[in-house]
């Protein structure tokens, strides 16, 4: 496919773009990516602190998926129809979302009941996804459809980086930096304070990228302003949004059950590694048990060694794709991860999760970038943004089957055993990698 159907902002250009440009376009993933590390690290155990039982862990997460399911397609359609001589198409979205999710990032460590955590993580993902979901758009925007891997390998540098230090963060408070251990069975301090210096990195990354990168308008600024006008009103824009998924190329479709394997793999994680890792590795009977916090903190530092791994591999992904292809690159990695987590149910010695985890790390850098190097030679002119939405809901999808499901899984079949619920993530994986190879991208038809 050619790079005039990558969008309405796309360019073709003699030289590669600056380093630097796509740099300050990426940076505001590094604060976007504290809010996501700080919650995928602490929320479960932040739950069980407040009372929750493993089997109601999963519908506590309810929040996460659903508010993506609604957010983003609404937010990229927006954002394909908004334009600003001074902020932009995308801009304006990162700001409003910068904002409220910094806010949020501030109230959820001081939630003193199960409900008040809840309804947060609702306003904290609404929030999160306001600012992100255009950031996708961002890049394929900015850049043409040869230097795309570039630009998502450079959010995943900065993802990466910014997961490494939220996810660590607590455990460096207590070890590098002295602060005392709270109350049994509270929230700890280190937990507040992670969450605090979250809420400015959010805000200050998200601010540094509308601050130093410029939009350029439509090529066709009348016709523009017609399909503005058009698609006016909420009734035009759900119709849009519907023409738009019954539309759906095929390598999106394709790329929908990759991704909704890949994603219940890396839930399963989420929901349940940082509480299995207290209690099978560290042996912590119940969140009053000093090493409960002991281990919830060690699986922090897990997630920053998979984000660091991210942070490093994300360097050369551009290179390994461009040798293997994106399918066989993103298939690779998958399996990677897929053995990462299975091994973590035979470690019994902490330290050996950090080899774990390195397998994981290599799976998250490519999920975070492979597939969208794949849709986007796929996509439409004009549409970018609301496809963007879209394909989120194959992220989504999976985690709300996860989390109106899984705790029967959980209670049920797994008997509450969290490091199942973690090896089953795994299997998912593997599973998500066999089906990348049927994928059809446009630009590797002849490989």
């Amino acid at each position: 496919m050619s790079e005039s159907t990558a969008g309405p902002a796309a360019r073709t250009t003699s030289a590669p773009t600056n380093f630097w440009s796509i740099w300050n376009m990426s940076f505001g993933f590094l604060g976007i990516q504290f809010g996501w590390g700080l919650q995928m690290a602490n929320m479960s155990a932040i739950y069980e602190y407040l009372g929750a039982k493993p089997d109601e862990i999963p519908m506590l997460w309810l929040a996460a998926p659903l508010t993506g399911l609604i957010v983003q397609p609404i937010i990229g359609h927006l954002s394909d129809r908004t334009w600003s001589p001074r902020f932009g198409r995308r801009r304006p979205f990162f700001m409003i979302g910068a904002v409220l999710s910094s806010l949020a990032l501030i109230a959820m460590p001081n939630s003193s009941a199960l409900w008040m955590a809840a309804g947060l993580l609702w306003i904290l993902d609404a929030s999160i996804n306001i600012s992100m979901e255009p950031f996708r758009a961002f890049v394929a925007d900015l850049l043409p459809a040869n230097e795309r891997t570039r630009g998502f390998a450079m959010q995943s540098l900065f993802i990466g980086l910014g997961a490494v230090i939220a996810s660590a963060m607590p455990w460096m408070l207590t070890n590098w930096f002295g602060v005392a251990a709270s109350a049994p069975g509270t929230i700890p301090a280190t937990v507040r304070l992670s969450f605090y210096v979250g809420a400015v990195a959010f805000f200050g990354a998200v601010m540094y990228t509308v601050f130093t990168t410029k939009e350029k308008p439509p090529a066709d600024l009348a016709a523009f302003e017609r399909e503005k006008a058009q698609s006016a009103g909420v009734l035009a824009g759900a119709r849009e949004i519907v023409a738009a998924a019954r539309a759906m190329p095929r390598t999106m479709r394709q790329l929908a059950l990759v991704q909704m394997c890949t994603w219940l793999g890396l839930f399963c994680m989420w929901l349940y590694f940082s509480t299995a890792v207290a209690t099978d590795v560290f042996g912590a009977s119940d969140t009053n048990d000093p090493r409960y916090q002991q281990g919830v903190e060690w699986a922090g530092l897990c997630f920053g060694a998979y984000s660091a791994v991210t942070f490093v591999f994300s360097l050369f992904l551009p290179a390994i794709a461009k040798a293997r292809g994106s399918r066989a690159t993103h298939a690779l990695c998958l399996l990677a991860g897929a053995a990462g987590l299975a091994s973590v149910s035979v470690i019994r010695d902490p330290n050996l999760l950090l080899l774990s985890m390195v397998g994981v790390g290599i799976a998250w850098a490519s999920t975070i970038s492979m597939p969208y190097v794949m849709l986007s030679t796929a996509l439409p002119p004009g549409k970018t943004g609301v496809y963007m939405g879209l394909f989120n809901f194959f992220i989504v999808i999976p985690e709300i089957v996860a989390s109106l499901g899984f705790g029967w899984v959980m209670n049920t079949l797994l008997g509450n055993n969290r490091m199942a619920a973690v090896v089953a993530g795994g299997v998912f994986m593997a599973i998500a990698a066999l089906l990348v190879l049927r994928v059809q991208v446009p630009t590797e038809a002849s490989a």
